[in-house]
């Protein structure tokens, strides 16, 4: 019988004879009416987030706090391995890292942690009560590793595997800044050349009276078109993208969007093989560290950060549910390679599962490396003609009627 997995709860309750109000991650009701008055707080209504509150109350969020970052959650367990290695206790180890922390995010909820669980709460369901700053595989790796007494190996462990991943997006977001650079440039040049250049020129062109070329006709005709209706262009473009955000927030349109960026050219296969790095080395961490397969290959799915990927990976569970092994399921799936499932098959028949799914993930990585330094020489002839394609239209737009206006110039 596996462990359900953990959902979010609202609640609402009354601490000291204030209302306080939040969310918390538990695996039922009665959890988070126990983890409630473990710190002091009486519950007075508890119910399950819908999917309409969670994009709600995660855009209110974003709005209202910055973000703790990958590079903070590693400092974090950094220090917490060398407090914690050097017998420090659990509360002053907290403490003390609230206070040199850069992040006031990370600050506030270590003071509420450390408070939680000097009233009595244990650390992993202190740090659960703030599911925006710790996540669920932090959180759960915690778990274990303060069950078996092993929290400081546990928390090297995580500072590894999150600088690993922090490494590989790294790495990409370097990749695909350059692109990123050069359509951005080419869309403020467009907007420069239809509010400021090109109107002066249309006015240069009507005193003209001849007919102009068609690259002329369609350079004046969107200038023109933005400069009469620009607001209404602002207005649709903020409202596509806070509808598009706002769609990205429901299951169905976040797994389009997934499925969508696995399939774009060049870029897809890198996302994929990212993902997959992601999973294996997540994966790879839960069995180390202690947590049971089904359990494990569950929070190595909700890490994966891409839905098409993790209902496939959903299936893998599914089927060990029932008593498949996992080769055989992954195999079905689709995701791996022959070699990768042939690691797995070996994992599985020598104990060794999680030093073979660290190797996977190390062959997904040199495969993202590989695909990275190739991404520069495939898109650079694209985006070359992208912008040659622009400066055409320009000069044959702007200049050939300049050139017919200087030999009209010189015939008259």
């Amino acid at each position: 019988m596996t462990e359900p997995a953990p959902g979010i709860f609202r609640y609402r309750g009354r601490r000291r004879g204030e209302i306080v109000a939040g969310r918390l991650e538990a695996l039922s009701p009665e959890e988070v009416a126990n983890a409630l008055s473990g710190i002091g707080v009486t519950p007075i209504e508890i119910a399950p987030l819908r999917e309409r509150d969670d994009v709600l109350l995660a855009l209110r969020h974003r709005l209202r706090r910055p973000r703790v970052s990958l590079e903070d959650l590693v400092i974090f367990a950094r220090q917490m391995h060398t407090m914690v290695r050097a017998g420090i206790p659990i509360v002053q180890a907290l403490r003390g890292v609230s206070q040199v922390s850069h992040s006031e995010s990370l600050q506030r909820a270590l003071e509420t942690v450390v408070q939680s669980v000097e009233e009595g709460q244990g650390l992993t369901a202190s740090l659960r009560q703030h599911p925006h700053v710790f996540p669920r595989l932090f959180v759960s790796t915690l778990r274990t590793g303060e069950e078996t007494g092993r929290l400081e190996q546990t928390f090297a462990q995580l500072a590894s595997h999150l600088e690993a991943d922090r490494e590989t997006r790294r790495r990409i977001r370097a990749a695909t800044r350059y692109p990123i650079f050069v359509l951005a440039a080419i869309a403020v040049a467009l907007v420069i050349l239809n509010v400021f250049a090109l109107p002066v020129f249309t006015e240069v062109f009507s005193e003209f009276g001849a007919e102009l070329p068609w690259a002329t006709r369609l350079l004046i005709g969107t200038s023109e078109l933005t400069l009469a209706h620009w607001p209404h262009l602002l207005a649709l473009v903020v409202a596509a993208a806070v509808g598009l955000r706002l769609w990205l927030g429901t299951p169905r349109g976040r797994l389009a969007w997934d499925h969508l960026k696995l399939r774009l050219p060049v870029l897809g296969s890198i996302l994929e093989k990212a993902t997959l790095s992601r999973f294996a080395r997540t994966f790879a961490l839960c069995l180390r560290s202690g947590i049971p397969l089904v359990q494990a290959i569950d929070l190595a799915t909700a890490v994966a950060e891409n839905e098409h990927v993790s209902a496939r990976l959903q299936r893998i569970r599914g089927q060990l549910q029932r008593g498949e092994s996992l080769a055989r399921t992954a195999e079905a799936s689709g995701l791996f390679t022959p070699l990768v499932l042939q690691m797995f098959s070996v994992g599985e028949a020598t104990g060794a599962l999680d030093d073979l799914l660290y190797q996977v993930a190390e062959y997904y990585d040199r495969d993202v490396d590989y695909e990275l330094g190739r991404i520069a020489q495939s898109l650079e002839p694209i985006l070359l003609l992208a912008v040659g394609v622009l400066v055409l239209l320009l000069a044959l737009g702007v200049y050939l009627p300049m050139w017919d206006l200087a030999r009209a110039a010189r015939g008259g």
